[in-house]
C-alpha cells in the first residue's frame, strides 16, 4: 500500500468525513477582548455563565491533563531530520530542524499518523522513496517510549507522584466535575492502548469510567469529532450540553462547530510556571476557543464560573 497523500486523504473522505481531521486554519481573526475573573488566571473570550447546562465534558489527554510525553518534539524533529537527511538534499540540518518543527506545530493535536504523512510528502519532495507513514510513526513511538520510559516506571513503582506529571490542578478540576455527576471522557491523537496506560498510571481511570479514546491503527476509523458525534447521539443531546478543555486546535475546533463551549488549556509543559503558553494561546483563541487557562489551579473559580455552584441533577 502507497503512503496516503493529503490529496488521497481528502479523496477518500469525500464520502464520509467524519474520521478527518482538517488543518489548522484561523476562524477568528484581529485582536480579542477579554477580562479575567477576579483574582484568577481565567481569561475570558466569550462569557459563558451558569446558565450553560453541561452535561458530558471531553477532556485532551497529552499537554491537557498529561505530561508524561512532555518534550515529543525533541524526538520527533529529529527522526523527521534524519530522515530528510538520508535523500541526500543539499539543506542544513539545522534549516530541516527549523522547517520540521514548523510542520510539526502546525499538525499538533491531530492524529500522530498525520505528522509522518507529511513526512513521507516531504522525503518524496526531495528525490527520496519514503516508507509508510505507519512504519515511520512506529519508528517514531519507539524513540519516544525511550525517552519516556524512566518517568513511566517512576510511576508504576511509587517513585514519583502523579502530579509529578499532570497538568498542576488537574485531579482537582477532574474530582470536582465528577462529584457533579458529569460523565467524563478522554480523547488523544496517541494511540489508545498507551492513553489507556498512562491515565491509570497518573490515577485518571476512576474519574472517566472507561471513556477513553485514542488513535488506532486505521487512523480513518477515529477521530477527536467521531467520539463528539457518538457522545451527543448515544445520549440524545445537542452540542451544546457538551464541554471541552484541550491544548490542540481540533478538539476546539470540533466541540465550537457543534455548537459547545471549548476551553483551552494553554499549558506550559515544561516550566509550569502558572503562565499560558503564548503560541498556545493565540492559536486556541483563534479557533474560537471561549475561555484560556494556563492550567487547573483555579479549578473552584472556574466551576463556579461555569457552573454557579450548583449541584448537577
Amino acid at each position: 500500500m502507497a503512503p496516503v497523500s493529503r490529496e488521497d486523504a481528502s479523496r477518500l473522505g469525500q464520502a464520509d468525513s467524519s474520521w478527518d481531521e482538517d488543518d489548522y486554519q484561523r476562524t477568528v481573526a484581529g485582536d480579542v477582548r477579554s477580562r479575567f475573573l477576579p483574582g484568577t488566571s481565567i481569561e475570558v473570550i466569550r462569557e459563558v455563565g451558569p446558565a450553560a447546562g453541561f452535561r458530558h465534558v471531553l477532556f485532551d489527554f497529552d499537554g491537557t491533563l498529561s505530561l508524561i510525553r512532555e518534550g515529543w518534539p525533541e524526538v520527533m524533529v529529529p527522526m523527521m531530520v534524519e530522515e530528510l537527511l538520508a535523500t541526500g538534499t543539499r539543506e542544513s540540518a539545522e534549516d530541516l530542524s527549523r522547517y520540521c518543527r514548523e510542520f510539526v506545530m502546525t499538525l499538533n493535536g491531530k492524529q500522530t499518523i498525520y505528522q509522518m504523512i507529511r513526512l513521507a510528502e516531504e522525503v518524496r519532495s526531495r528525490g527520496g522513496i519514503p516508507r509508510e507513514p505507519a512504519e515511520y510513526k512506529r519508528d517514531y513511538h519507539a524513540r519516544l517510549m525511550a525517552r519516556i520510559k524512566g518517568r513511566r516506571d517512576a510511576l508504576r513503582n511509587g517513585q514519583a507522584r502523579p502530579r509529578d506529571y499532570l497538568v498542576p490542578g488537574a485531579h482537582d478540576m477532574l474530582s470536582a466535575l465528577h462529584g457533579l455527576g458529569l460523565p467524563l471522557y478522554l480523547a488523544s491523537g496517541t494511540d489508545e492502548q498507551y492513553v489507556a496506560e498512562e491515565a491509570a498510571l497518573l490515577g485518571l481511570i476512576p474519574y472517566v469510567d472507561g471513556r477513553v479514546y485514542g488513535a488506532r491503527d486505521d487512523f480513518r476509523s477515529y477521530s477527536k469529532k467521531m467520539v463528539i458525534e457518538q457522545v451527543l447521539r448515544e445520549n440524545q443531546v445537542d452540542g451544546s450540553a457538551l464541554l471541552a478543555f484541550g491544548d490542540g486546535y481540533v478538539e476546539i475546533e470540533n466541540v465550537k462547530s457543534v455548537g459547545g463551549v471549548a476551553v483551552a488549556v494553554a499549558s506550559d509543559e515544561s516550566g509550569r510556571s502558572g503562565r499560558p503558553d503564548a503560541w498556545k494561546r493565540d492559536r486556541l483563541i483563534g479557533v474560537g476557543a471561549d475561555l484560556v487557562i494556563p492550567d487547573f489551579q483555579d479549578a473552584a473559580a472556574l466551576i463556579g464560573y461555569l457552573f454557579g455552584g450548583a449541584s448537577q441533577k
